[in-house]
């Protein structure tokens, strides 16, 4: 017994019509193809589905009886055809992202991977900028959501967030430095080391607070956008830097001539994120897009 879909749709119309005449007005079918796929439906059933009459057609006890079934089967495949059309692989739409520069070089990549590979038929555009700017953005509707680093958001009133990775600060030194002899040190014991000092997604704004804490006064010699070109110094014995772990990359050109000591003074560790406009509804590719980025943060981090 093989009962065809179109047959059941057939049989449900002609149930609600309580005629052919009337189930092929509303199919736009011919009245001889739904005599044909009842007949064909009752034979594979081997039960009488119809009372036939002069002025229609009436359900059997049978026929009540599979009218029930077939409204479910109709339902159980339409479900099925809209949990398709939501596949990962069809889903397609444009997706805004906000990001600052440090997410740009040492996350996004990853992650923008990562959702391409579950979401290739969404449209991405990334707009890269300072923080403040990007918050304006998500504010205004601009951007769906943003990548950045959330402890040092402003407008929480208006913008919720959630950390995805805690990076802690440590102090970077050159190999074979005296201060590495020690297990962690204090921001007291290098004040008067050559420090470089990383103005990058305001970074600096937290190293600056943690010597005013200490009650020190940094002595920097050199100031850099570039984690690259920090890095090299440091490995060059330039100077030192405190700046947070993910940031290091031991297995980079220059990563493997460098050490990395905890600090005494506790420093906030940098907190990256995810950050979108409060109140405001997500939209499917949003949610999306947050589900792939807490995922790929567990393995990040």
């Amino acid at each position: 017994m093989a009962i065809s879909l179109k047959n059941i749709r057939y049989f449900i119309a002609v149930a609600e019509a309580e005629s052919i005449t009337g189930a092929a007005q509303t199919l736009n079918a011919s009245q001889s193809v739904l005599t044909e796929a009842i007949k064909m439906l009752e034979s594979d059933l081997a039960a009488t589905l119809f009372q036939r009459h002069a002025r229609g057609m009436v359900l059997t006890h049978a026929g009540h009886q599979f009218l029930s079934h077939a409204h479910q089967i109709m339902v159980a495949v339409r479900n099925a055809e809209q949990a398709l059309s939501a596949r990962p692989d069809t889903m397609s739409g444009r997706l805004n992202i906000g990001v600052t520069s440090l997410v740009t070089g040492y996350f996004l990549p990853y992650l923008l991977g990562r959702y391409r590979r579950t979401f290739p038929k969404v449209e991405i555009k990334v707009i890269e900028d300072q923080r403040d700017y990007i918050e304006h953005l998500l504010v205004n509707g601009e951007l769906d959501v943003a990548v950045l680093i959330v402890s040092n958001l402003q407008d929480k009133q208006a913008i919720e967030s959630e950390a995805l990775v805690a990076s802690p600060y440590r102090l970077w030194l050159p190999q074979n430095h005296a201060l590495l002899q020690l297990g962690s040190i204090s921001i007291a014991a290098i004040a008067s080391e050559p420090l470089v000092m990383l103005k990058l997604d305001e970074l600096e704004d937290t190293a600056t607070t943690s010597w005013r804490e200490a009650g020190c006064k940094p002595n920097i010699v050199l100031r850099t956008e570039s984690v690259e070109a920090a890095r090299s110094l440091v490995a060059s014995g330039e100077g030192l830097a405190i700046l947070p772990d993910m940031l290091y990359r031991p297995w980079s050109l220059d990563g493997d001539r460098l050490e990395v000591r905890g600090l005494l003074e506790p420093m906030p560790s940098l907190q990256l994120g995810v950050a979108w406009r409060r109140g405001s509804p997500l939209s499917e590719l949003t949610r999306n897009f947050l589900m792939v980025a807490r995922e790929h943060s567990r393995g990040h981090g």
